[in-house]
C-alpha cells in the first residue's frame, strides 16, 4: 500500500508541474494582450498560482520517490536470521 501510495504521489507531483508548465504558457499569451488592469490582476494570480503548484509538487515528489527507494518494511517472507550467540 506504501508503495501505490508513493507512486500517486509522485504521479500527482508530475501532474502538478505540467500544471504549472501550462499555466506559464498561458500567462505568456495574456501578457501579449493590450495593458489593462485585468491583465496586471491575471497574471499576478497565475503568478501566485504557478508557486504554490511548483511547491506542492516538489513536495509530493520528494515525498513519493524517497518512499520508493526506502527499503520495504512488510517483508514477511524474508527468512529470519539467528545470531550465533543464539543457535
Amino acid at each position: 500500500m506504501n508503495r501505490f501510495l508513493a507512486f500517486l504521489q509522485a504521479g500527482l507531483a508530475v501532474l502538478l508541474f505540467v500544471i504549472a508548465f501550462a499555466t506559464l504558457v498561458n500567462m505568456v499569451f495574456i501578457a501579449m494582450r493590450p495593458e489593462t488592469i485585468s491583465v496586471i490582476n491575471t497574471i499576478i494570480g497565475q503568478t501566485v498560482m504557478i508557486v504554490c503548484l511548483v511547491a506542492l509538487g516538489r513536495i509530493l515528489w520528494r515525498r513519493g520517490i524517497s518512499e520508493l527507494r526506502a527499503p520495504s518494511r512488510g517483508s514477511e517472507n524474508a527468512p529470519i536470521q539467528q545470531d550465533e550467540h543464539n543457535a
